[in-house]
């Protein structure tokens, strides 16, 4: 199942957020491919306010992953690998725990550890059409 979705404003990405839980209501996996700047960061934001996230959300471009609690109690992740150096430092956070935990992860930049995501995710890539910036969003399940 594949899906497509566009916008223009920030405002305009919690319904694409709530299309996308909705079309995939039982998978925890999800990557974020786009070009630097394109709002992969930003549509992450959007996600977790419709997840009901309690936590201050950011890039955990230097952690490589933040963890965020929801207003039920459960954990979401949120992965940046895209100052990863090496695969063994994705080992070194103990990467398994949180793809197999049963929680929400979303996953930026996941080209960098193609080799070791699960076998079923949903890829979520976006492209910016800087022409109109217009943000065009395309879902499939993986």
């Amino acid at each position: 199942m594949s899906s497509k979705m566009s916008c223009k404003t920030v405002e305009e990405l919690q319904p694409i957020a709530d299309a996308l839980l909705k079309t995939f209501p039982n998978e925890r996996i999800f990557t974020l491919q786009g070009e630097l700047g394109a709002g992969k960061t930003t549509f992450i934001k959007a996600i977790c306010k419709q997840l009901h996230v309690m936590d201050a959300t950011n890039s955990p471009s230097f952690a490589i992953v933040n963890e965020y609690n929801t207003s039920d109690g459960t954990k979401l992740y949120h992965f940046d690998f895209y100052r990863l150096k090496k695969l063994e430092e994705v080992y070194d956070i103990g990467y398994e725990e949180y793809f197999y935990s049963g929680n929400y992860c979303f996953i930026e930049w996941p080209e960098l550890v193609a080799d070791i995501l699960p076998e079923s995710y949903v890829e979520i890539k976006i492209e910016w059409n800087l022409i109109d910036d217009t943000r065009n969003f395309f879902f499939e399940k993986r």
